[in-house]
């Protein structure tokens, strides 16, 4: 029985069909097709039923899958204790954030590619919510405020952030000068999110509303200079248009809470070695950051 059949096939269990496996797992659909045969001929039973809509679990499959994960699993541990110190090989699939991946950790990736040219690494740049285990990431970097999740989190550094807002909507609507008065102002936000702020030691936790939203801090920021409202973007995303001017600091009485960055991954007993390479990296880079880059000071 191949490792590689085994892996393929969690991958469409995973996945719900052939061609998103495929592009998971960087092969032609053929080749998946031709592996799942292959096991499935060699267990004597049907794992998988093909549909138009992709792939579903049989009763066996569903029993297997668990059995095949845990062993590819510890397949990739094994093959991680035998290779020379420091070697990496495989795979690692990484969702990044499009607001500061490009900017913040792209460099950091591929300096791991060169240091591990047996390393395989595919990256996503997205600023909407992934599902790491529905959609086969090994683990992601996320900004902001944590949600509560079943998901392992390791914080890799602080964001700071502020409420901006152009002197044109300012001179059109005012400046709001306590939390509670940010009901009478048009707020641009990612979602229907809750927005912080600290006054002494105590948090302030509002909801504002708005008619602008978008799942970018570029976006916001752009919505800001446009003179649309006020919106909480990171110091990195508006540090060069405070400086010019074109954006203005509101509200600085009572800051936001400094967000943090952070690597999380699915929960399990121990993470992958190359999972923890890359967040000891990344740790790394944001303590010899200089400033200000907005995700550090």
């Amino acid at each position: 029985m191949e490792i590689e059949d085994l892996r393929t096939f969690v991958e469409v269990a995973d996945a719900g069909g052939v061609s998103p496996a495929a592009r998971r797992l960087g092969i032609s659909k053929s080749m998946v097709s031709r592996r799942l045969i292959r096991l499935e001929a060699e267990l004597g039973v049907q794992l998988l039923a093909r549909t138009t809509r992709g792939a579903a679990l049989t009763e066996a499959g569903i029993t297997f899958r668990d059995h095949a994960a845990r062993v590819c699993a510890e397949i990739d541990v094994a093959r991680e204790t035998i290779l020379p110190s420091g070697d990496l090989r495989g795979r690692l699939r990484v969702a990044v954030p499009l607001s500061f991946g490009p900017s913040h950790f792209a460099h950091v990736l591929a300096q791991m590619a060169q240091r591990h040219p047996q390393l395989h690494i595919h990256t996503s740049y997205s600023d909407r919510f992934v599902d790491l285990i529905a959609e086969g990431f090994d683990c992601a970097i996320r900004v902001g405020y944590l949600q509560d999740s079943n998901l392992v989190a390791r914080r890799i550094g602080p964001l700071y952030g502020k409420l901006v807002a152009s002197p044109d909507y300012i001179r059109t609507h005012g400046s709001p000068e306590t939390p509670e008065e940010l009901a009478g102002h048009e707020a641009l936000m990612q979602g229907t999110e809750a927005w912080q702020f600290m006054d002494g030691d105590e948090i302030i936790t509002v909801h504002p509303r708005g008619r602008f939203k978008a799942d970018n801090a570029l976006a916001l920021a752009a919505a800001a200079l446009a003179g649309l409202g006020i919106a909480w973007i990171p110091e990195g995303v508006t540090h060069e248009h405070v400086a010019s001017g074109a954006l203005v600091p509101v509200m600085t009485r009572y800051p936001p809470p400094p967000a943090g960055i952070y690597l999380v991954r699915p929960a399990g007993q121990h993470p992958a070695r190359k999972i923890r390479v890359l967040t000891d990296m990344l740790i790394a880079c944001f303590e010899e950051a200089p400033a200000p880059l907005g995700v550090g000071r």
